[in-house]
């Protein structure tokens, strides 16, 4: 009974990815499966650039030749870069190609990293921190903020193709909660950035997402200006000298 719940449920699923393209765009994460479509299918033509091919032998060569599988993730990532910021499954095939494994040992990794999208993503990817500590100092208000300034839903792109906003675990900048990180493909591989803007508002989102429109550079890091990197508001109170050395170079001994 169970299972055959569990078959027609799945089907629906099936049916509704194949007649909805918004909903294969923002649910694309949600089952690690492919289904093709115009502009992502295996029979699609797709090479790493002339720029980008000494990247890959770069890359390869960190290697043992045995251990060409190792780059995967590397080359993953260049890959993606190069497109605009997704892995179509042809370019998830051209990585195989060029660390010899077939092409399920890619997908496995594809589909395994939140950090691989597999669905098209705006040129500048925003992405939330949705950690603990940034939902304790108010993420989902700086996402709500971004969503209705850019008029879209979580994991979909504007019409004009600049943004999408998306979420993230952990970005490892918790004293400076809450943040975002911008991925930057608007100039492809060769210009490609990944900024943390940190101490972030919800209207100083809004004022990142317009500069960047205008084709500005927000200054990364903290947003508060009473902050120097990670340090207190106002300036360090302790650890203002240099730190002294043991009292002997044999710490063992001491």
């Amino acid at each position: 009974m169970l299972g055959r719940l569990a078959s027609k449920r799945l089907t629906e699923i099936r049916q509704v990815f194949r007649q909805s393209p918004q909903a294969t765009r923002s649910l694309s994460t949600a089952l690690n499966y492919h289904l093709d479509s115009p502009d992502n299918n295996p029979d699609l033509p797709w090479e790493f650039s002339d720029a980008n091919k000494p990247k890959v032998k770069e890359i390869l060569s960190h290697y043992p030749s045995n251990y060409k599988q190792s780059a995967v993730i590397p080359l993953l990532d260049l890959a993606q870069q190069q497109h605009g910021g997704w892995l179509p499954v042809s370019a998830m095939d051209a990585v195989a190609k060029v660390i010899e494994v077939a092409p399920i040992r890619v997908y496995e990794v594809a589909t395994f990293y939140s950090m691989f999208n597999r669905a098209k993503v705006g040129k500048y990817h925003l992405l939330v921190c949705g950690t603990t500590p940034c939902m304790i100092r108010g993420s989902r208000d700086i996402e709500d903020a971004l969503l209705n300034h850019l008029g879209v839903k979580r994991n979909e792109v504007t019409k004009d193709g600049l943004f999408s906003v998306g979420e993230m675990e952990c970005m490892g900048c918790c004293v400076n909660a809450p943040m975002i990180t911008v991925a930057d493909y608007s100039n492809g591989s060769e210009g490609y950035t990944y900024n943390y803007y940190e101490d972030v508002t919800p209207k100083r989102v809004v004022e990142i997402v317009e500069a960047l429109r205008r084709g500005e550079k927000p200054p990364r890091g903290t947003q508060n200006p009473q902050r120097i990197n990670c340090g207190p508001e106002g300036g360090n109170t302790t650890l203002l000298g240099e730190p002294k050395p043991p009292p002997c170079r044999d710490l063992d001994a001491c």
